[in-house]
Order: structure tokens, then C-alpha cells, then sequence
């Protein structure tokens, strides 16, 4: 009711009713946690006001006619906390696993309801790594596939190849220059990474958290993903960028840690206490969305259980932790709860259990896997997708830029 009475205060356009309307559908399902209202601020013409909703979403921004009757409501509830660009996501060109959709990929279609989403194919990120230059080529196109395959529309979604806007290691180079040598030597992956590489510890994995504050903030994101892999990456851009702020003003907006749903945690079918990665060495305890029929077959029936011959498919995730990742998998596909899989075999052994797992992949990912082979084949429809998508993302990175570039003393062009 409060923030019925406060937004209605702006205007009573017949407009604005229709807009209030969805406001109090959107509220009705996403409660907010909070309403504040200030006062207005040092500079500021206008009051303000700050809203959080469940799940991490947060808008904070001015109350006035002028916002009110250019669609506030939309800006506030249909699509909360995303004025720019709230959410953006990168992933290294690869093959995309059975881990990474159900775990995460699977709920992304569901953020262009909430955010302006993007997403860009990190072949620049990749490259910390030796590729073979035809098959990153390959990979970039095909996940780029795989991705609209997902559900994730280019008509809602913002899909490119990071290569193609060259803002990201434009502003990269800039913010290595403000990030401090030891903040970059506590970042873990980068220990990681050279310990599995150390043939090739090059700059670029040691400097590649800078590039990718860049890949955040050059889109003025509300929110930067937190994952067990990217939190101390997100906590660095959000560092970098408030020290850049305070040296040369309200350049940046610090992004959100947003922790997104979480899906099904899939381990490796071979090593179950690891996580299923395509970097395993085993190529039987991963699968991947493009695998065939029989290949996905052939590596649940391989998959580690252990010796129980009685009651044997149940969750028990300290004792039986390959039997309870290949319930979870199962689980996440059918829609089943765990009580519901262990009732169904009930008294069947691993040899009915792994097949009817296998099965259950095999037709949850037979939809992704045609309609990428689909994709594939129309090869001037991905082009489109990815131009296209890279003209949006260079508007919105290059008006970035020049801030930034005027604000350390560069030349404008």
C-alpha cells in the first residue's frame, strides 16, 4: 500500500493506472523485502527511491513526474534493476556440458523476464590457454548455437563474441592499470590454472581478472554472476571500480554480487566427489550437449555406483555419493523427487538404475542437441545473431569508453 500511494502521487494518467496494474501483478510475485524513500540528494532535483526483492534484485533511482510518465513502473517492477544493462554473463568457447545446463544454462531463459541480459562467447579469455586456432573457431560458433538451442532468445538476449567488441580490452588495459599487483597474486584460479599449466603462465592468466571487470563494467551492469568460480573475480571489479571512482567521480556503477538459481550440482560420472568439467581427463565422466545417443549411454552405464546389492538406489550423498549424483541427474531430468526415484527401484539393482538415468539425458538433451545441429547448418542466421549482437553491445560498452577515456586524459578522436 505504501508504495501504491507514493508511485500514484506522480500522476493519474490512464496510462499509469494500466502500468500500476502490472506493478501490483509483478509485486503479487516477486515480494519486495524492502521500500525506502529518501529525501532528495547533494545534486539531485528529486526524491528517491530504493526497492529489494526477494532473490537479490535492488532499484534504486529518483521519484518524479518525468521518470513516473516515461515508464518508471515498467523500469521498476517488469524489469527491475535493469535501466542499463543488469546482467552480464561470459563463457569461455567449449563444449557445453550435461553440468553446466542443468546446474545453471537451464534457468538463464527465465532472466530476460527480469533482466537485459548479456551473454558473449569469451574467445579473448580463452586464449590464456594454447588454442588450436580452427577448433576455437568451431567451438565459438557452436556454443553460440547451443546457447539459443538452451532457449536463450536473440530476440530477448544480447548474444556476440567478445573479439568482436574491441571496448572489452580497450578498457581492460585501462583498469590493469588500477588494479594493484597484489590484489591480482591472491586471486586463486590464476594459482590454479598455473599449477595445471605451468608451462604457460603467461600475463594474460595473471591479468585476466582485469579484463574481465572490464567485460562487467563496461555495460554498467546492476549485477555481476557469483559463482564458486567468479566471486573473487566479481569482489576485485567491484574494488577496481570504486577506486576509479574515487579518484575520478561517478564513472562506474558498482555491480551487485547476484547470486543466480541454482539447478542440479552435477559431479563427474567417473570421480563423483569432483564436479563434471570439460577439462576432466576421463572422457567417460563427462557429457556433453552435443554427445550422441549411444555415447550418453555408454558413459551412464560406466558410471561409478558402488557394491550395495539392497536397497541400493538411495540418497545418501557422505556413503554413496556416485549413486546419489546419478539420482540428482535423474531427478533434474524427469522432475522426480528422490523418495519418488528410490520407490521406483526399489528392489532393482544398478543395472536398471544407470540405463534409465542414461535414457533420461539422452531425451532431455535430444531437443538441444537437434535443434543445434539445426542451427549449425544455417550458418547466415548465426552471423546475424552474433553482428547483431555485437552492434548492441558496442553502443552501449562504447559510451563506456569515452567516459572513461576523457576522465584519464586521453584524446577524443
Amino acid at each position: 500500500l505504501l508504495t501504491c500511494d507514493v508511485l500514484c502521487s506522480g500522476a493519474a494518467s490512464p496510462g499509469v493506472w494500466a502500468h500500476l496494474l502490472q506493478t501490483m501483478a509483478y509485486i503479487k510475485q516477486h515480494e519486495p523485502l524492502s521500500v525506502q524513500f529518501f529525501g532528495k540528494l547533494p545534486g539531485e532535483r528529486e526524491r528517491r527511491f530504493h526497492v529489494a526483492f526477494q532473490g537479490g534484485g535492488v532499484y534504486d533511482a529518483p521519484i518524479g513526474r518525468s521518470d513516473f510518465g516515461r515508464g518508471l513502473l515498467r523500469g521498476l517492477f517488469l524489469r527491475p534493476a535493469c535501466h542499463a544493462c543488469p546482467y552480464v554473463t561470459a563463457d569461455r568457447p567449449g563444449d557445453l556440458t550435461l553440468g553446466s545446463y542443468l546446474g545453471a544454462i537451464k534457468n538463464w531463459s527465465e532472466r530476460a523476464e527480469i533482466f537485459d541480459c548479456y551473454y558473449f562467447m569469451a574467445d579473448l579469455h580463452s586464449i590464456t590457454v594454447r588454442q588450436n586456432p580452427a577448433d576455437l573457431r568451431r567451438r565459438t560458433i557452436e556454443q553460440l548455437a547451443q546457447y539459443i538451442a538452451c532457449g536463450l532468445d536473440p530476440e530477448k538476449n544480447t548474444l556476440f563474441i567478445q573479439s568482436h567488441v574491441p571496448a572489452h580490452t580497450q578498457l581492460g588495459w585501462v583498469l590493469n592499470c588500477y588494479t594493484m599487483f597484489g590484489e591480482l597474486s591472491r586471486m586463486t584460479q590464476f594459482k590454479d590454472k598455473s599449477a595445471k599449466h605451468a608451462d604457460n603462465i603467461n600475463g594474460g592468466l595473471f591479468t585476466y581478472p582485469a579484463l574481465m571487470a572490464a567485460d562487467i563494467l563496461l555495460y554498467q551492469a546492476d549485477f555481476g554472476p557469483v559463482g564458486d568460480d567468479q566471486k573473487q573475480h566479481v569482489e576485485l571489479c567491484r574494488d577496481v571500480a570504486t577506486r576509479f571512482n574515487n579518484i575520478y567521480g561517478d564513472v562506474f556503477k558498482i555491480p551487485e554480487p547476484y547470486i543466480p538459481k541454482i539447478g542440479a550440482r552435477v559431479m563427474s560420472l567417473v570421480s563423483p566427489e569432483n564436479k563434471m568439467s570439460k577439462s576432466d581427463k576421463d572422457p567417460n565422466g563427462t557429457v556433453y550437449l552435443l554427445d550422441r545417443p549411444e555415447d550418453i549411454m555408454r558413459k551412464f552405464k560406466k558410471a561409478v555406483t558402488d557394491s550395495d546389492t539392497k536397497r541400493c538406489v538411495r540418497y545418501d550423498l557422505a556413503n554413496k555419493p556416485g549413486v546419489s549424483n546419478l539420482m540428482s541427474i535423474y531427478s533434474a531430468c524427469t522432475g522426480k523427487t528422490f523418495e519418488e526415484i528410490e520407490a521406483e527401484f526399489d528392489g532393482k539393482g544398478y543395472g536398471a538404475f544407470k540405463p534409465a538415468v542414461g535414457e533420461a539425458v539422452v531425451e532431455t538433451l535430444r531437443p538441444i542437441r537437434e535443434e543445434s545441429e539445426r542451427l549449425l547448418k544455417d550458418k547466415a542466421y548465426l552471423e546475424s545473431v552474433y553482428k547483431a549482437g555485437a552492434e548492441k553491445a558496442s553502443y552501449i560498452a562504447n559510451k563506456t569508453l569515452r567516459k572513461v577515456y576523457k576522465k584519464v586524459g586521453f584524446v577524443a578522436k
